[in-house]
């Protein structure tokens, strides 16, 4: 379980919450009753002053409208996240917002589907490049204002159509390539300044060890969890009274423990056996550990194959003295790799804590979304800030001293690492990098074939939009009709 729960935009979240939307590329069939109603909402729309609307229909694309809150939860989040949109973004937003619109319909009419654990997975990236930015999980609830579960809930839906929309579109330019010839002929031309840079990249091993946790301390925290569900049953008190005085998941603690409606597989597996077979949500589930910690678990709801709960994580502390010795365990063992009693890889495999690297020798990998595909090639800003700053100081072929750090469960754990190769940054040339380089003409052939797609699209889909919008200047041709 990840536990814990965007940022409140005060007023204008409000609004969209009125409104029912997310972020103005959701998909779904509807009634008649509900087509007559947007019908209905756009004509009322159109009457009403516009200074006066609170939220409003602007665009409708196929069977699907776009809302003046969704331009403005895509204009806030581009502000966030430094995008500058091109042109006049009261054109290039609604525009953007309805080519999205065109790929989801697409995929609807191909029956192009994404899984659940495809969807958890992408929220489990971004949730980790969110942490990695700014420091740990705590820091992260506390800036958004919400739990890590919340974080989960708001961004499935989007989440979900963005799977949808990146694989319709592999699905269109699947036969899309480039000879070698073609990439020859593609950079014969260029001027040094338009070819490539190719960042400096590193791949780096590592082994793991957490600090041994007395087990005087795993009693103490396990007979403070007792002790809770003693007052709750005896009716002292309430779980989420308790939830918010004690829980160390702090995001969910201020919500009373409350996680909101998870499906299993945003769920810890040991946390989610646990919550998904109560069924009374007077009575409180036996002490659960996971991952993060030790918890206890009381049921508020279920639906389907989703449960709502409750929770409790206390955290076993751990000893200065654990973290030192920690340390010196790993830098022995580095002394006997270097003395070539053994080598870094065999000690990955068989000591290493590290579940995601022991199995692949210590060596890390993540997923490019870029590009998406798993690569053990990091560029520096990819790794987590402790093992960059290792690595920087490190030559190729040489093993750190051992250091401490907070891994992706928000655990303290002690570390070694081992930079395996370095490739600095340069420019690009056929030799070294025609993979680079060929993904250069592929994806410019891809994008080209994608705008005449849309094109094509247009001269078949629905589209209508607020007289007001019928003087923008817009990337494609025949949105007016």
């Amino acid at each position: 379980m990840k536990p814990g729960r965007k940022i409140c935009l005060c007023l204008l979240a409000s609004l969209l919450v009125v409104a029912g939307m997310n972020a103005g590329i959701r998909k779904g069939g509807r009634t008649g009753d509900e087509h007559k109603e947007k019908k209905d909402t756009v004509k009322t729309a159109e009457k009403v002053p516009e200074h006066s609307i609170i939220d409003e229909v602007i665009w409708v694309v196929g069977d699907e409208p776009i809302l003046k809150s969704d331009v403005e939860t895509m204009r806030l989040q581009g502000e966030m996240d430094n995008v500058k949109f091109p042109g006049n973004p009261d054109c290039t937003i609604p525009e953007q917002l309805a080519v999205q619109k065109l790929f989801l319909h697409q995929a609807e009419i191909d029956s192009v589907e994404v899984t659940e654990t495809e969807i958890a997975q992408d929220i489990d990236w971004q949730i980790e490049a969110w942490t990695q930015a700014i420091g740990s999980r705590e820091k992260l609830e506390e800036y958004k204002k919400q739990t890590i579960s919340q974080m989960r809930q708001e961004m499935h839906d989007d989440i979900k159509n963005r799977k949808l929309i990146q694989k319709m579109k592999m699905q269109l330019v699947e036969d899309v390539t480039a000879t070698p010839a073609d990439v020859r002929n593609y950079f014969k031309n260029l001027p040094e300044d338009s070819i490539p840079f190719v960042p400096t990249t590193v791949e780096v091993q590592l082994i793991t060890n957490a600090p041994r946790i007395a087990p005087e301390e795993i009693n103490r925290v396990k007979d403070e969890l007792r002790s809770y569900t003693d007052r709750v049953t005896k009716g002292v008190t309430t779980f989420a009274a308790l939830a918010r005085l004690y829980s160390e998941d702090p995001g969910s603690a201020r919500q009373g423990g409350e996680l909101g409606f998870m499906g299993r597989g945003m769920l810890d597996p040991a946390f989610a056996a646990v919550a998904f077979n109560l069924t009374d949500p007077k009575k409180i589930s036996k002490i659960v550990e996971t991952e993060f910690g030790y918890h206890i678990i009381q049921l508020i709801d279920k639906r389907g194959d989703k449960v709502n709960c409750r929770h409790i994580l206390l955290k076993p502390r751990i000893d200065p003295d654990a973290v030192e010795k920690g340390k010196l365990r790993l830098d022995s063992i580095a002394d006997d790799i270097r003395a070539a009693k053994f080598t870094f890889e065999e000690a990955a495999t068989f000591i290493s804590d590290d579940k995601d690297t022991r199995n692949n020798h210590g060596l890390m990998a993540f997923t490019n979304q870029e590009m998406q595909t798993r690569t053990s090639k990091f560029r520096m800003q990819d790794l987590p800030s402790e093992i960059a700053r290792v690595v920087d100081t490190l030559k190729v072929g040489q093993i750190s001293k051992a250091f401490q750090m907070i891994n992706n469960k928000g655990k303290t754990v002690c570390a070694l690492v081992k930079l395996k190769s370095r490739v600095d940054g340069h420019r690009a040339t056929i030799t070294e990098d025609f993979q680079t380089m060929k993904n250069v003409v592929v994806a410019k052939r891809k994008d080209e074939f994608l705008k005449e797609w849309v094109k094509k699209k247009l001269k078949s889909v629905y589209v209508r939009m607020n007289d007001r919008y019928k003087d923008c200047e817009f990337e494609y041709e025949g949105w007016i009709k």
